[in-house]
């Protein structure tokens, strides 16, 4: 067995999107070790001014948008006619295709907000798909109790500590698979990974410890190629996203909200938006 270790840790930083919503930004563009994760979004404040304006109507084309609620409610809408609403525990899955208009807004009677949203790559052969939608509420994900920790499974097939939970998003996979992950205080989990993935965590509390490796609150940690990880939490415990991806391993043009394999597609994406190109019949 290969012990999947850390190979670096990276602080996100502070940043504002959308209509001013503060947030903590995490960018992996053309990162090979967390390939196909390209963006790690956290929306986290007490405050409704600090995400009132929400995300009004933007484009995207190329990859793929995960929302996930942890506290709060959010709607979506879209050019393809779509409207969906996720409170606490729910998420939104987006994969923006061809080209698609959305906007993220906060419900009405959310005073404070805790949630995510995370890029993922499409595979050149897809870039050009139809865009597609759907929401998943709480009720609907994958749950483990183990005894010492937690799991919610939004994606992918997960074992931990010899325990399985599977998450219900399969368009997610097997590009990427991802799980909310609680640990009490002291506890150890090992993640069974595919040696042939990516591995990554984002710590939003307390703290983890992997062989000499501390991450805290607000990193992102890095692992190795292995096919098992295994984390200690600190003290107060540990509450991370634990994400795998197959690696794409195509080149990644990044503009704003397109992600393509060459700057000529930018420039052609750009273009179609300006001419109302990326809106869709529902």
């Amino acid at each position: 067995m290969i012990k999947c270790q850390i190979v670096e840790c990276t602080p996100s930083q502070p940043s504002r999107d959308g209509d001013g919503v503060a947030i903590k930004r995490v960018v992996l563009m053309n990162e090979p070790r967390t390939d196909p994760v390209l963006l790690i979004d956290e929306l986290r404040s007490p405050y409704r001014e600090d995400f009132a304006g929400g995300f009004p109507p933007h484009p995207h084309r190329g990859m793929q948008t995960l929302t996930y609620m942890i506290d709060g409610g959010i709607i979506h809408e879209d050019s393809m006619g779509n409207r969906g609403e996720i409170r606490s525990g729910g998420a939104q899955w987006m994969s923006a295709g061809s080209g698609v208009i959305h906007s993220e807004m906060p419900t009405q009677d959310t005073q404070g907000l805790h949630g995510f949203q995370l890029w993922f790559n499409l595979p050149a052969a897809q870039k050009m798909a139809p865009p597609r939608y759907r929401d998943i509420p709480r009720a609907g994900l994958g749950c483990l109790d183990g005894e010492d920790f937690r799991a919610l499974a939004i994606a992918g097939e997960w074992v931990l500590n010899g325990q399985s939970v599977v998450g219900p998003l399969f368009e997610l996979v097997p590009q990427a698979s991802l799980i909310d992950l609680t640990i009490d205080q002291g506890a150890t989990v090992s993640v069974d990974i595919d040696p042939g993935d990516n591995v990554l965590g984002y710590i939003y509390d307390g703290s983890v410890s992997c062989a000499d490796s501390v991450v805290n609150a607000a990193h992102l940690a890095i692992a190795s190629p292995g096919d098992q990880w295994t984390l200690t939490a600190g003290t107060g415990g540990a509450r991370l996203l634990l994400m795998t991806g197959r690696p794409i391993r195509e080149p990644v043009i990044g503009y704003g909200p397109f992600v393509m394999n060459t700057r000529e597609q930018i420039e052609q994406a750009i273009r179609d938006y300006q001419a109302g190109k990326l809106v869709q019949t529902p």
